[in-house]
């Protein structure tokens, strides 16, 4: 892709289009497959075509801008990089060149526990992007709060603990594909950490219930005591479907949500997460920040879901769809591509700055 030429990719679709065509297929299923039969994956997409918005003329609209503020953050606009492993597979520069796309779209960059570059190399970029960082708990607590405090004190702003992914999902599509790590490619966030134990399965046992692997698996318990770990520190968690435990994350003095299934790729039927998003927010009672992920292509599925009670959304794939098409001028195309679209609607329902945004926003709510 030449620097940039907009007579080809114009739209997030463009970019996934482009990107099939220039990965190895195993690859491109390992990104593009879910869980199962990858119902929930369908349903993250359909999800927005059912939802409609309220065109409004008229409107005051001089001075419009998409500025927010999160945990004492001040954002140009509501969009952030989800955490993905292994950005390497799809492009050489890997992890550093998604840094550059996010500090020159002024972007919160949330970095993988199982990123391939360490944190610490992507704040040292001259003039990073505001850095989060994933955290999954650990089989030892000491390993996670060590994690916790190394990506912190590398800059990263908030600490995102994912919480719905005690095992992997059933992945078949990935399975088929015969896809495996290259030998080049680590979490290099993991070095170093200890496994969970695992017991021999008995005859006749299961290899996941009778071998001790789950019996590390976060719990409440294990939230609280990180909660505590960290005072000062922004703590969110991700991979909240229910409003119950929206709940628990307010009596436990989490910062913000994220409404997030794993982008389908681990429990196979749960619900789209812009239809989870409204019991959520109902259930923060406007406590807590909300952001979520899944399935978002246009700018008008990022209004959608800020009219659904969302502060800003996550972008997962198509970062590295760009990513694989054209590097960091590429995936920065991208988020600027969706961030017009994004002004666009707004202008177009009459909503002057993100506040302006809410259910009165779609035309059947």
């Amino acid at each position: 892709m030449n620097a940039l030429s907009l007579s080809s990719p114009l739209c997030a679709q463009d970019y996934a289009d482009l990107a099939r065509e220039r990965l190895d297929p195993a690859v491109w299923t390992w990104l593009e497959s879910g869980g199962a039969d990858e119902i929930t994956v369908r349903a993250n997409r359909d999800a927005y075509a059912g939802v409609r918005l309220r065109s409004r003329a008229l409107r005051p609209l001089a001075g419009a801008h998409t500025r927010l503020e999160l945990n004492g953050q001040a954002l140009a606009h509501p969009i952030l990089i989800a955490p993905m492993a292994w950005h390497g597979l799809v492009h050489p520069d890997a992890e550093q060149a998604t840094a550059l796309a996010a500090a020159a779209t002024h972007t919160p960059f949330i970095v993988s526990a199982q990123s391939g570059t360490p944190i610490e190399t992507l704040a040292a970029l001259p003039g990073p992007p505001p850095l989060w960082f994933q955290l999954y708990a650990q089989a030892r607590r000491d390993d996670t709060l060590a994690l916790a405090r190394r990506a912190a004190g590398a800059g990263a702003r908030t600490l995102v603990l994912t919480v719905d992914a005690p095992v992997n999902g059933v992945r078949n599509a990935e399975q088929r594909s015969g896809f495996h790590l290259p030998g080049h490619i680590r979490s290099v966030h993991l070095d170093g950490l200890s496994p969970p134990a695992a017991r021999p399965t008995p005859p006749g046992g299961s290899p996941l219930f009778d071998s001790g692997l789950l019996d590390a698996a976060p719990t409440w318990d294990d939230v609280a005591w990180l909660r505590a770990q960290l005072p000062g520190t922004a703590l969110w968690l991700k991979g909240i479907l229910d409003p119950d435990d929206a709940r628990a994350a307010l009596a436990h003095g989490i910062d913000g949500l994220i409404v997030s299934n794993h982008g389908g790729r681990c429990l196979d039927t749960l619900p789209s997460t812009l239809d989870a998003l409204p019991g959520i927010a109902q259930a923060a009672e406007g406590r807590l920040p909300i952001l979520m992920d899944g399935g978002i292509r246009r700018g008008t599925d990022i209004l959608k879901a800020l009219a659904l009670g969302a502060r800003g959304v996550l972008i997962g794939r198509p970062v590295l769809h760009a990513l694989a098409v054209g590097g960091a001028p590429a995936a920065a195309h991208l988020i600027q591509v969706l961030r017009g679209e994004l002004e666009v609607a707004m202008a177009l329902t009459g909503c002057r700055m993100l506040a302006d945004i809410g259910p009165e926003t779609l035309w059947d709510r």
